[in-house]
């Protein structure tokens, strides 16, 4: 006996079944259209005032010490509605080559085998080597005890001669340690917990105080390194990724920042995720500086700022460099009411200005970025991440069969036109092309479906239009952001392990560190040997800045 659906299943059956398409009357299609709209638009707020009453349950629950509903999450995701992640489109798929796994091992020492002689048949001739590499790791313990020699005078003044420890030695432990310690904690993503069991295992003893300070202070010769890395990295394209990812510090939520490109990745952590910090961000700064000049106040338009707002600023000195106290000091003088909004239109006007004509850092020309307003107006172009705009159309719910059908059509339509458009990247194409892309641009995205909610993001996608099709003027632009994000998420792995840091110094250590593993990684470096060799101080591995000039003068990223 077949169950009994309930009406709500009636319904949703039903709904699954209504295509208006298929009425031969003008009007009732269009009727048809409107109540699907209105269905939509319903659900949608039903939906969400469920999630927010019961919300204020819980919240009601836990002022009375009870405990809310759990949250139980399901085993697997229903398909298209549910699934939103980009994952599968940020998959880049690869040819697969079959090579020998032995041509990056690293062999220490050879023992040639012999076949003994007397199981030999008589006519068995030598015919070479078969090689089989055997890969092992020693983990043992090389404590060294130094007696040194104490001498104390006392003709004159009581004094103590104590031997030294011989070159390459300070402190308690030695260099293999130290590089351990940091490419496990770092590379390899371990507690400060976790580490102090390992060395306790293996025969260390370290305390957790002298496992901290390793890891955070003492960052001279790194920190350096990572400022060069950060100006050659911005010389070695006129394009850079960027993203932005949370942080937690002292308990209070800051920013984490991405820059990269092919050659390295750079980390710089913010209090806040504004312009202001992006901009700080590009210069790899914290204080910044400002200046009015002709671009300031083209900005100003583009802020919408008033006129009046101009004219005033006009009074104050022109062409000249002010740091963030004298800019502050010379709007609270002359421009006392103007408003909280406006003055930070006008503080981003002022430090864009400056960031463009500065010469210290090189300015970036193209910035590959989501949408978010922050990133918008700093540099001269922005190219938006396709995978991105892809995503909206993922999130959008329909309970309708028809409307849930043109939503996978146009998702289709935007996988379809990615690689027509990333052929530009490997063979040019001739101006008939670009402009047939554009219009094929034009008719996913400017024609009406007559689905609400799906016409009004088609709008905001064809708003974008110059952003994403930036790609066809300049070919080797990338059509994602990939890289950033794939390095916000290796960052956002490490917030989960250590949850967060709790000093200026142990962010900024954080920052300087991963930014090195990503760099090295990029650059096909060992992490663990690089930080053995700046520790050691021999020198072995060129200055990561080099290398990075190197690799983008042998192949360059231009435009």
């Amino acid at each position: 006996m077949a169950q009994k659906q309930s009406p709500e299943k009636q319904v949703e059956a039903l709904l699954q079944t209504i295509d208006p398409s298929k009425f031969a009357d003008e009007s009732l299609r269009q009727t048809l259209t409107v109540l699907l709209n209105v269905i939509e638009q319903q659900q949608s707020e039903i939906k969400e005032l469920r999630e927010e009453n019961q919300k204020l349950r819980d919240e009601n629950n836990r002022l009375k010490g009870e405990q809310g509903k759990p949250e139980i999450k399901s085993n697997q995701s229903k398909g298209f509605k549910s699934n939103h992640s980009s994952e599968k489109e940020r998959h880049t798929p690869k040819k697969h080559t079959k090579s020998s796994k032995n041509q990056s091992i690293k062999v220490d020492r050879t023992c040639i085998l012999d076949y003994p002689a007397s199981e030999l048949p008589p006519d068995a001739q030598f015919k070479g080597y078969e090689e089989v590499i055997i890969q092992d790791i020693s983990l043992l313990t090389d404590n060294v005890l130094f007696p040194g020699k104490k001498n104390i005078t006392r003709l004159v003044l009581e004094k103590t001669y104590l031997a030294s420890l011989p070159p390459g030695y300070d402190g308690e432990f030695d260099l293999g340690i130290k590089a351990l310690v940091i490419s496990l904690y770092y590379g390899g993503n371990m507690t400060q917990g976790k580490l102090l069991e390992f060395l306790e295992n293996i025969g260390i003893s370290m305390s957790a105080g002298y496992l901290s300070n390793l890891l955070i202070k003492n960052l001279g010769d790194f920190e350096a390194e990572y400022n060069q890395v950060y100006t050659s990295g911005l010389e070695s394209s006129s394009w850079q990724h960027i993203d932005q990812t949370s942080a937690r510090v002292k308990g209070v939520n800051q920013t984490t920042n991405v820059i990269c490109n092919p050659w390295y990745t750079v980390y710089s952590t913010t209090a806040k995720k504004d312009r202001l910090s992006v901009i700080g961000v590009l210069q790899n700064r914290q204080e910044l500086e400002y200046v009015l000049n002709g671009l300031t106040y083209e900005l100003l338009t583009s802020f919408n700022v008033p006129t009046k707002w101009h004219n005033q600023m006009k009074l104050l000195p022109q062409e000249t460099v002010l740091t963030e106290l004298e800019f502050n000091s010379l709007l609270d003088t002359y421009l006392s009411k103007l408003g909280s909004q406006y003055r930070t239109r006008v503080l981003e006007a002022a430090a864009i200005s400056f960031y463009h004509q500065q010469s210290q850092i090189p300015v970036v020309e193209f910035l590959v970025c989501d949408d978010a307003p922050q990133f918008k107006l700093i540099t001269d172009n922005l190219a938006l991440c396709w995978v991105h705009e892809a995503r909206h159309y993922k999130k959008i719910k329909s309970i309708c069969w028809f409307l849930s059908t043109n939503i996978r059509q146009i998702f289709r339509g935007i996988l379809g036109l990615l690689p027509r458009i990333s052929r530009l990247q490997k063979f040019p194409l001739p101006q008939k092309t670009k402009q047939e892309l554009k219009t094929k641009f034009c008719q996913l995205f400017g024609t009406e479906t007559g689905y609400k909610q799906l016409d009004e993001r088609k709008k905001l996608t064809a708003a974008k239009e110059s952003e994403l099709l930036l790609v066809l003027e300049y070919p080797n632009l990338p059509l994602h952001n990939n890289p950033a994000e794939l390095a916000a998420r290796t960052m956002v792995q490490r917030r989960k392990i250590s949850y967060a840091t709790q000093t200026s110094e142990g962010t900024k250590a954080w920052d300087i560190f991963m930014s090195l593993v990503a760099t090295t990684r990029k650059l096909g470096i060992s992490f663990f040997e690089y930080i053995h060799d700046r520790i050691s101080l021999s020198d072995k591995i060129p200055e990561l800045d080099t290398i990075i000039r190197s690799k983008f003068s042998i192949n360059p990223q231009p435009l």
